[in-house]
């Protein structure tokens, strides 16, 4: 049974699809490869590279690879930052690359997911 505090902190979000890929992040003359841990209808949550000083705000380039015949690039701002993990969230998905990434998330484009702000 839950509580009234439990229901407080749970929230919605779009569905992350776990998929591991590689991944180019780049900013001005600044880039680090690194790897996708999973990806949403509104954003992408990524392996943070070593030596990356990046920080929440920041516009980023991320050029994602899926298989030998699928390239989205998004332009996305730093969401938050832990030691391990980088939270993007979409700021731009170019017109000819939407069709592509709502394929490629199939029905976690428009599912919503509970997640509890801890």
């Amino acid at each position: 049974m839950s509580n009234d505090k439990d229901d407080q902190n749970m929230r919605y979000r779009h569905a992350r699809m776990r998929v591991r890929t590689a991944v180019l992040m780049s900013r001005g003359g600044e880039a680090h490869p690194t790897d996708l841990v999973d990806i949403s209808a509104t954003g992408a949550l990524l392996r943070r590279p070593l030596g990356w000083r990046g920080e929440p705000g920041q516009t980023w380039i991320l050029d994602m690879i899926f298989g030998h015949d699928l390239h989205i690039h998004v332009e996305a701002s730093v969401a938050r930052v832990s030691a391990r993990q980088i939270g993007m969230e979409y700021t731009l998905i170019p017109e000819d690359k939407q069709a592509s990434l709502w394929e490629l998330l199939g029905g976690y484009a428009d599912t919503l997911e509970t997640w509890k702000d801890e």
